[in-house]
């Protein structure tokens, strides 16, 4: 199975918020970032997204650009939530609730959110659906760094706490094979 996976393009939010499951909206102007993405696809797939609007945009246009032969939003391809961090600045969050966090983002939960470990078991959930059902065409999966990290150690059995080797830039394009 041939699964593209795009990282959204880069969002409004000034460096160093805290954005994960909040629904900002990407930086303008992304045409030509967009158009970077699409080269990079095959000219006929099955497109999953994030609900988020920051995935939604990107889906939308590879949609109208290539021969997308179903289109479908998954709430499991969600960015971490990180609860009561989210749109706040990371040097405003105390060092009590970041600190345990920071060293151990894999099984600590940020405060009224989620750990690593949470984002995997949905995303371990998405990978196993999709992945039972005999899927021929390529696939296209517009989602988060977050995710996208979740799904290279499924598939590659790195070590969630090693998951950040695995840098993934904005817009960025990463195929794969399961």
């Amino acid at each position: 199975m041939e699964i593209y996976l795009v990282r959204h393009t880069e969002t409004v939010c000034e460096k160093g918020i805290c954005y994960g499951q909040s629904d900002v909206d990407i930086a303008a102007p992304f045409e030509t970032v967009f158009e970077n993405v699409v080269s990079q696809l095959p000219s006929e797939a099955l497109i999953f997204t994030s609900p988020l609007k920051r995935c939604v945009t990107l889906a939308k246009y590879i949609q109208t650009k290539i021969n997308a032969i179903s289109y479908q939003e998954d709430e499991r391809l969600m960015e971490m939530n990180f609860g009561d961090w989210e749109l706040k600045n990371w040097n405003e969050i105390p060092p009590e609730q970041l600190n345990p966090w920071m060293e151990d983002f894999v099984n600590v939960k940020a405060q009224n959110g989620e750990s690593f470990t949470g984002l995997h078991k949905r995303v371990g959930d998405f990978i196993v659906t999709l992945t039972s059902k005999k899927i021929n065409s390529p696939i296209v999966i517009t989602a988060h760094a977050g995710v996208i990290r979740s799904i290279l150690c499924h598939q590659t059995s790195l070590p969630l706490k090693d998951a950040f080797q695995n840098k993934v830039d904005f817009g960025e394009v990463i195929k794969i094979e399961f």
